[in-house]
C-alpha cells in the first residue's frame, strides 16, 4: 500500500494504483449506479487534457519534457489504454470533478512513470499543477461532454442512414403488393406495402437529417472559462489558444463561446440534442410496433409481413415464434425516451453559474447515443433485411375488406359506394362482386380503379371519365 495526502488528510491506496487519492475518495463516496463513466467521455476528457498540455507547452507555461510525457499518457488513455484505472461512478457529485481528477491522476502517474518516477510520488508531474494547469472541471467536463456527443452523433447518423436504406429496399421490393390501409386499426383505403415502407423510410430520413444537423448546436465550448466562465486563474493567451488546439486535435469544427459564462452554466443545447434523439426513438418505437402488428398471427392476426425467426418463442407453446427484435428495439426506444426526461430534469437543475448535475446529463445522453446506434443496427440486420411479405395474404384481406370501396367513390359517389359496402357486408360478397353484379361499373374500369397504378398514383387525372 502507499499513502497519499490531501487537505482532508492521509489515505491509503494500492501500491500500483494508477489513480490517486481524489479518485479513491470518490469511489468510496459514490457507489451509485455501479456503472463506469461512458468510454466516449473518458476519451474526450483525455483529448482535452492533451490539447491543454500542448497549449501550455507552446506558450511556455509547461516544461517541454513534462508536456510531452503528459501528451503521451493522455494519448494512451484516449486510445483505450489504462481504462481500468478510471474507476469513478458515472453518477457523482461535484459537477464531474471526480472524473476530471481521476483522469488527472491517471495521466500524472503514467507521465511520472514515463519520466522515470514512481506512481503516487508526483515529483515531476502533478495532477493539479501540471495536468490540470489553467483548467477547471467546469470547463473541462462540459467541453469533453460535447466532444463525446459529437463523436456519438457521427456514429449514429450512418446507422440511421443504413436503416433508412433498408426500408427503401423493401419499398421497391413490395411496390406491387396491394394491401389494406388502416386508420384507427380499422380498414380504410387500399395501398401498396411498398408505400407503407416508403413512409417508414421517410421518417428515418428526417431522423438522419436532424442528427446530422444538430452537431451545429453543440460545437461551441467553454474551454478556457475555468470555474465560472470568467477565465480566472488562466492567462489570456491560453484562453484564446486552447480551443484552437483542441479543434486541430479533434478535427471538429469547435469554437470558443463568445459568452463563456453562459456556456458554463447553461446546458440547453444538450437538451436540444437529447430531444432529437427522443424523436428518433419515437419513430423507432412506432415503426417497430407497426411491424409487430402487420406480422401478428401469423394465422389469426394480420399476417401480411413475415419477420425473420430469431429464436424459439415459448417454453410452453411449441412452434411459437415471437417478434423479439421489434420488441427489443421498442424497449431501447422507451429507455431513450425515459432518459431524455432525465436530461431535461438535470439540465433545468443548474443553479446560477454552474450545473452540478452534468454527470447525469452525460450518462443519459451518451448512453442514448450508444443505445440508438446499436438498436438501429440490430433492427436493420436482424429484422428488416430478412423481412418478407405474404402477398397472397395481403390480397385476400383486401378482397374481403371494404377498403376497396373508397377507391370507387370518385366513380360512384359516396352514397352509392356506401350502399355497395353495406351489401357486401350483409351478403359476404366482395366489393368487386357487388359492383359487377349491380352493373355499376364495367370490369375494365373496375380493374383500372383497383389496380396497383391507381393505388400508387397521387390522385386521379382531372376530367378522367371514371365510369367508361
Amino acid at each position: 500500500m502507499r499513502t497519499e495526502t490531501d487537505s482532508l488528510g492521509p489515505f491509503e491506496l494500492p501500491q500500483d494504483a494508477l489513480y490517486g487519492i481524489h479518485t479513491a475518495r470518490a469511489r468510496e463516496n459514490f457507489s451509485l449506479s455501479g456503472q463506469p463513466c461512458h468510454s466516449g467521455l473518458i476519451r474526450a476528457v483525455a483529448l482535452v487534457k492533451l490539447a491543454c498540455a500542448r497549449t501550455n507547452a507552446a506558450l511556455g507555461y509547461l516544461d517541454a519534457e513534462v508536456a510531452q510525457a503528459i501528451a503521451q499518457a493522455a494519448n494512451e488513455l484516449a486510445d483505450g489504454q489504462h481504462r481500468e484505472a478510471v474507476i469513478v461512478d458515472a453518477l457523482q457529485g461535484g459537477a464531474g470533478t471526480s472524473l476530471n481528477m481521476n483522469v488527472n491522476e491517471v495521466i500524472a502517474n503514467r507521465a511520472e512513470e514515463l519520466l522515470g518516477g514512481r506512481r503516487g510520488r508526483y515529483v515531476r508531474v502533478h495532477p493539479l499543477h501540471h495536468v490540470n494547469l489553467h483548467q477547471s472541471t467546469n470547463d473541462v467536463f462540459p467541453t469533453a461532454l460535447k466532444i463525446a456527443v459529437i463523436e456519438g452523433l457521427k456514429r449514429l447518423e450512418p446507422a440511421i442512414a443504413a436503416l433508412q436504406t433498408a426500408f427503401q429496399a423493401k419499398e421497391s421490393e413490395f411496390a406491387a403488393i396491394l394491401k389494406v390501409g388502416r386508420t384507427q386499426l380499422q380498414d380504410a383505403c387500399p395501398m401498396t406495402l411498398g408505400a407503407e415502407c416508403s413512409a417508414w423510410a421517410e421518417a428515418f430520413g428526417r431522423d438522419r437529417w436532424r442528427v446530422f444537423k444538430c452537431e451545429e448546436r453543440i460545437r461551441v465550448v467553454n474551454l478556457g472559462g475555468t470555474a465560472i466562465g470568467t477565465g480566472l486563474t488562466a492567462p489570456r493567451d491560453y484562453i484564446f489558444r486552447a480551443t484552437e488546439t483542441l479543434r486541430e486535435l479533434t478535427r471538429m469544427n469547435l469554437a470558443r463561446a463568445e459568452n463563456l459564462v453562459d456556456a458554463t452554466q447553461n446546458a440547453d443545447a444538450l437538451v436540444e440534442v437529447s430531444g432529437i434523439l427522443k424523436a428518433h426513438a419515437v419513430n423507432l418505437f412506432k415503426i417497430s410496433s407497426d411491424l409487430r402488428l402487420l406480422a401478428s398471427g401469423p394465422h389469426a392476426g394480420f399476417g401480411e409481413l413475415r419477420l425473420p425467426a430469431m429464436q424459439v418463442g415459448s417454453s410452453v407453446m411449441p412452434g411459437k415464434v415471437n417478434p423479439v427484435i421489434c420488441e427489443a428495439v421498442g424497449q431501447a426506444a422507451l429507455q431513450v425516451i425515459a432518459q431524455d426526461a432525465a436530461v431535461t430534469a438535470a439540465a433545468q437543475s443548474g443553479q446560477l453559474e454552474l450545473n452540478a448535475f452534468l454527470p447525469l446529463v452525460a450518462h443519459a445522453l451518451l448512453g442514448n447515443l450508444s443505445l440508438l446506434e446499436r438498436a438501429d443496427t440490430l433492427f436493420r440486420e436482424r429484422c428488416i433485411a430478412g423481412m418478407t411479405a405474404d402477398a397472397a395474404r395481403c390480397v385476400d384481406l383486401l378482397e374481403h375488406s371494404h377498403a376497396q370501396v373508397t377507391a370507387l367513390v370518385p366513380a360512384l359517389g359516396y352514397d352509392l359506394a356506401a350502399e355497395v359496402a353495406k351489401e357486401a357486408q350483409a351478403t359476404g360478397q366482395t366489393i368487386r362482386a357487388v359492383v359487377l353484379a349491380r352493373g355499376l361499373l364495367g370490369e375494365p374500369v373496375l380493374d383500372r380503379l383497383l389496380s396497383v397504378d391507381a393505388m400508387t398514383a397521387l390522385g386521379y387525372p382531372p376530367n378522367q371519365r371514371l365510369k367508361d
